[in-house]
This record gives structure tokens, sequence and C-alpha cells, in this order.
């Protein structure tokens, strides 16, 4: 694994020829997993903006919803959501589409004609992941406060759209969103070059395929809880941010 990854990361010098490939990858991405992305943390900004309101209702400080809305979807939800939906289908598409090249002898054959597959096949794909997280991440900030907007100041109606807003900023920084970018971007290129390794690595036929992109599946899903919870506790673990008190 570290020497596909030492391999990939010095093929990225010379990726850029393949320019054209980055860019169809990078569509069949943004084609492929933007709405599943919007539309599944709209469901997480629903569910944190619902369980703000009526937990903190019993104590009659529903003002204080936006402390969820900052602490559980730009601390948590949106990072965790994109994990789970790059490991499921993007991380096992990579693995199964290069699993299958390999099998089929696709990837010894570029090697055959001189063409490097680390660079044409692997490299490509990473950087196209690297231009498409951050656009994901634009689209999912704005989806899951969309959500919170509608269930929290439209649906419920407990807290103004300025109580929020002011409670929400209060516990949330500009750099609270460039360390959740940070963790999309870590948990992002990780379950990437994991998924393509598995399937660059593959044997057996359909079942060593399938095999592969199981293992990738569980591996990737097992990595991401361990990534962002020590990074939670490296970046929040000693100052939360929490305004409460004198």
């Amino acid at each position: 694994m570290g020497v596909f990854v030492g391999r990939t990361l010095i093929e990225l010098g010379g990726v850029w020829r393949y320019s054209a490939e980055i860019l169809r990858q990078a569509g069949i991405l943004i084609a492929g997993s933007a709405v599943i992305v919007c539309f599944m943390v709209f469901l997480m900004g629903v569910v944190c903006g619902t369980e703000a309101n009526y937990v903190l209702r019993g104590y009659g400080a529903t003002v204080y919803s936006g402390v969820f809305t900052s602490y559980c979807m730009v601390r948590e939800m949106i990072p965790h959501m994109f994990g789970y939906i790059l490991s499921a289908k993007v991380g096992c598409g990579l693995c199964a589409e290069i699993g299958a090249m390999r099998i089929q002898d696709e990837i010894d054959a570029m090697e055959s004609m001189g063409l490097n597959p680390l660079r044409y096949v692997v490299a490509t794909r990473l950087v196209a992941g690297w231009l498409v997280l951050p656009f994901f991440f634009i689209l999912a900030t704005a989806s899951g406060f969309a959500a919170l907007y509608l269930i929290i100041v439209v649906q419920i109606g407990e807290v103004s759209q300025g109580g929020w807003e002011h409670v929400h900023w209060a516990f949330s920084t500009p750099a609270d969103f460039f360390y959740s970018f940070l963790r999309v971007m870590v948990t992002g290129t990780v379950i990437l070059l994991l998924g393509m390794y598995y399937g660059y690595r593959a044997s057996g036929g359909p079942i060593g395929v399938g095999t592969a992109t199981a293992k990738s599946m569980i591996l990737n899903l097992v990595l991401l809880h361990f990534i962002l919870a020590g990074m939670t506790m490296m970046i929040w673990g000693l100052n939360p941010n929490a305004p409460i008190g004198g």
C-alpha cells in the first residue's frame, strides 16, 4: 500500500498531460454523486434541526438550536456523510472499475504500449477527486443549512431567523468551516487511494474483483471513523469554541 501511494504521488508530476481524462473523470463524479451528496446531507440537516428543537424545548432553550447546527452539521455530519458516500459509491466504484481493467488485461496492455497505468488510470482519478471535493463541500454545506433553516425557522418556527443565526455564528467560526473542509479532503484522499489500490491489485477473475471491492469498503469505513475521531480531538479537543458562561 505504501509503495502504491508513493508511486502514485510521484506520477502526479506528469498527470497534467492527461487533462482531458481528468476532466472526464471529474464529470463522471459530479454526474454520479452530486445529487446523492446533497440529498443525504439535506436529510442529516433535517435530523439535526428536529433533534435540536425538541431536545432543547424541554429546557425552554430552543433559541440555542444554533448550537446543534454548528456542532452537529458543520463539524461532524458533513465530513461523516461525505465519507459514507465516498466509501460506498465512489471508492467501491473505482475499485470495481480498475479491478475489471486488471483482470481483463487492460492495465497490462497499457504497460505493453508504454503507457504508465498508475499515471493514466490512478493519478488522473485522484486529481479528479481533488477537483470535485471542494465543489461537493460547498453544495453539501448549502444543502445542510437549507434543511436546518426550513426545519428550525420555517416548519417548527419557535426560533426567529435572527436568533438562530446569532447563536449559530457564536459557536461557529470560519476556522470551523476550514477544518471541516480539511477533514473532507483528508478522508476523501484516503478513500480514493484505498479503493484504487484494491482494484489495481485485484486478481482471480470477477470473484476476486468482488472480494477486493468488499475489502476496500470495509477498510474505508473503519479508517473513516478513526481519522475523523482523531482529527476532532486534535482540532477541537482542547478548544471546542463553546462561548458558555462568564
